[in-house]
C-alpha cells in the first residue's frame, strides 16, 4: 500500500508538472523525458519550500526580503478575500532559487501565418510554448525549429502556476521584482488557480494579465495608509493604462497581418515579404505614436526583439483585447470581483470565451494621461 501511494504521488507530480505548460511550456507531442525532467525540477522547487512566516522570522532574512514577503502575503489575502479567487495553498511558502531565471520558454510559429507550433500535455491540452531548465537544451531546440523554417522566440520566465495541483511557492525570482510587479505577478498567477480553460492559452493569459494588473490597482489604491495618490497606486494605474494601450496596438498589428496572411491569392513568398513591410510600418507607429503616450512602461522589448510571428504570438497571449476585459469590469460597476465571477459562470456555455467580452472600445479615445479610478 505504501509503494502504491508513492507511485500515485509521483504520477500526480508528473501530471501536475504538465500544468507548468501554463507558463513554461512548442511541439506536437509530450516527451516522456521532458516530463520526467520537468518533474525532477518541480520536485526540487517543492523540496526547497519554507513557510513564509518562518522565512520572515529568520534572523538571516534581509529586511528588504521581509518587506517583500509581507507584501506578497497581503496580496494573496487580497486576491482571496476581495477578488474571490480560489488561491488554495499557493504562495504560503517560499523557495530560494540558485539562479536568477526560473526557466527559458521557447515558442515557434509558421512564417506565413499566425499559427503557433504546439505541444500536447495532459490536463492543459495543447500549449504553444515549452519550458527548458537549461539554456543549452533550449538553444538546441530553437536551432532545430529554425532549421525546419519556423519563426522562434526564446525568453526567460521567473514565475509559474501549477493550477492548484500543488502548493506553489513564492520564488526568489519573483521577490526581486519591485513592489507593483510583485503584487501584479502574485495576483496573475493566483488567477490561473481560479480559472483555466484547457487549450485556450491566449484567453487564460490575457485573463490573468487583466486580473493581475487591474487587481494591483485596486490593491494599492485602496490599501490602508496608501490611497489613490500614493506612489505605488499611481504606478499600478499607469502600468495598467500602458498595458491597455499596448494591447490595442498589438491587436491592430495582428489584424493587418491576418488580412495579408488570409489572402488566398498570395503565394507564401509574397506573404513573407509583405509581412516585413507591415512590421516596419508598425515599428514606426510604435516609435512615433505609442511610445510618446506611455507613462509608466517602455515595452522596449518590442523594438529590441526581432519581429516575427513567434514573438507576436507570444505577446498576444498576454495582451489580447485587454481594453475589452476592462470594459467588462465597468459593465459590472467597476467591481473586478463581480466581473470575474460573471465571466467564470458564463464560460461553460461557450466554445470561445473571448465572445463573452464586450466589444473593444473604439480606438479614438482621449489619452488617459490621468489614469481612471479602479
Amino acid at each position: 500500500m505504501r509503494r502504491k501511494r508513492r507511485r500515485t504521488r509521483w504520477l500526480v507530480l508528473l501530471a501536475g508538472v504538465a500544468a507548468l505548460a501554463v507558463v513554461l511550456g512548442p511541439g506536437t507531442a509530450c516527451s516522456p523525458l521532458y516530463v520526467i525532467r520537468a518533474g525532477w525540477e518541480e520536485a526540487r522547487i517543492l523540496r526547497g519550500r519554507q513557510p513564509i512566516d518562518e522565512v520572515i522570522a529568520a534572523p538571516e532574512t534581509t529586511e528588504r526580503t521581509r518587506v517583500k514577503l509581507r507584501l506578497a502575503t497581503e496580496a494573496r489575502a487580497f486576491a482571496r478575500d476581495r477578488l474571490g479567487l480560489d488561491v488554495g495553498d499557493s504562495y504560503t511558502t517560499y523557495t530560494e532559487l540558485d539562479r536568477d531565471t526560473l526557466a527559458m520558454v521557447l515558442s515557434a510559429a509558421h512564417r506565413d501565418r499566425l499559427e503557433a507550433v504546439t505541444w500536447w500535455f495532459p490536463i492543459v491540452g495543447n500549449v504553444p510554448y515549452r519550458g527548458f531548465f537549461d539554456l543549452e537544451g533550449a538553444l538546441r531546440e530553437q536551432e532545430s525549429l529554425e532549421a525546419e523554417g519556423f519563426d522562434t522566440l526564446l525568453r526567460p520566465t521567473s514565475a509559474f502556476s501549477t493550477l492548484g495541483w500543488f502548493s506553489d511557492p513564492l520564488l526568489s525570482t519573483v521577490v526581486r521584482y519591485d513592489e507593483v510587479e510583485l503584487v501584479t505577478t502574485v495576483i496573475h498567477e493566483l488567477s490561473h488557480n481560479h480559472l483555466f480553460v484547457p487549450g485556450r492559452v491566449r484567453f487564460n493569459e490575457s485573463f490573468a494579465t487583466w486580473v493581475g494588473r487591474a487587481g494591483a490597482v485596486q490593491f494599492f489604491c485602496n490599501r490602508q495608509g496608501e490611497g489613490p495618490n500614493a506612489e505605488w497606486c499611481r504606478s499600478a494605474r499607469g502600468r495598467w493604462d500602458d498595458v491597455q494601450r499596448f494591447s490595442r496596438f498589438m491587436d491592430e498589428l495582428v489584424a493587418d497581418l491576418q488580412a495579408l496572411y488570409g489572402d488566398p491569392e498570395l503565394p507564401r513568398a509574397a506573404k513573407v515579404a509583405g509581412r516585413e513591410r507591415i512590421f516596419a510600418s508598425h515599428l514606426e507607429r510604435f516609435r512615433n505614436e505609442l511610445r510618446p503616450r506611455l507613462v509608466a512602461l517602455s515595452f522596449a522589448g518590442f523594438e529590441s526583439t526581432p519581429l516575427n510571428n513567434a514573438t507576436l504570438l507570444a505577446r498576444m497571449r498576454y495582451y489580447h483585447r485587454l481594453p475589452a476585459f476592462e470594459s467588462l469590469s465597468r459593465r459590472h460597476g467597476g467591481s473586478l470581483a463581480t466581473a470575474i465571477r460573471a465571466l467564470a459562470a458564463a464560460i461553460p456555455a461557450t466554445d470561445d470565451p473571448f465572445t463573452l467580452l464586450p466589444a473593444s472600445p473604439p480606438a479614438a479615445r482621449p489619452d488617459p494621461a490621468t489614469p481612471s479610478a479602479p
